[in-house]
């Protein structure tokens, strides 16, 4: 299943990608939007993960975009796994009442951790309140590839990422090895992440592998 990430200003030109697409992210941390914007996008589709990352917006602002998103009926929301305790508490249990699924996420944008610590943070995500724990971590060194994929072993819902053009490979294998989904950026140039395909390439791809 592929996730395409949307992360483009506009609300009008993110409804209309919504028309052509089945699921997508919706990055509200790249995006300059408001609460009723929220809510429009998140009504026009019951496939839709919120995120909002750290850095862009105040804790507050984090907090009002992502509770306007699981009201508006987000079937996802996706959380830092280091995320303001506050924040935590407030987003998860509206979540767990609304039907919304708990992504909570690690990324790691300089290399991958070796497998015990990755394990460790699949565990602690899961004690956390997590329904999906997602590992996304820059790929260094092709052999970083096999350990990533290799954590999919675990029986519990993952989404395993490889960041960085080494790490493209994995966008590609992890649905087939058991990740929830993978990310796809709706065109080139319009990437959300080091190493993301286009979904139309990536649709491709695995299309072929089906065959093979």
């Amino acid at each position: 299943m592929i996730c395409v990430s949307l992360s483009l200003s506009d609300p009008e030109e993110v409804l209309r990608l919504l028309e052509s697409v089945d699921f997508a992210e919706i990055r509200l941390d790249l995006m300059t939007v408001g609460a009723a914007d929220v809510r429009r996008i998140f009504s026009a589709s019951s496939r839709l993960i919120a995120t909002c990352r750290r850095g862009g917006r105040t804790e507050e602002e984090r907090e009002s975009l992502l509770e306007a998103a699981v009201l508006a009926g987000a079937a996802y929301v996706d959380l830092d796994i280091q995320t303001d305790a506050g924040l935590m508490r407030s987003i998860i249990p509206l979540a767990r009442r609304k039907s919304c699924e708990v992504i909570l996420s690690f990324h790691d944008f300089q290399e991958t951790p070796g497998r015990a610590d990755l394990i460790r943070t699949i565990d602690f995500g899961f004690q956390s309140g997590a329904d999906i724990v997602k590992i996304a971590c820059q790929v260094n060194d092709p052999s970083e590839n096999a350990r990533l994929l290799g954590i999919l072993e675990d029986p519990r819902p993952l989404v395993v990422v490889g960041m960085g053009e080494l790490g493209r490979i994995t966008r590609v294998f992890a649905p087939l090895l058991g990740s929830r989904f993978t990310y796809a950026g709706p065109a080139v140039g319009l990437e959300t992440a080091p190493g993301q395909l286009p979904v139309a390439e990536l649709r491709k791809l695995l299309e072929a592998l089906k065959d093979v």
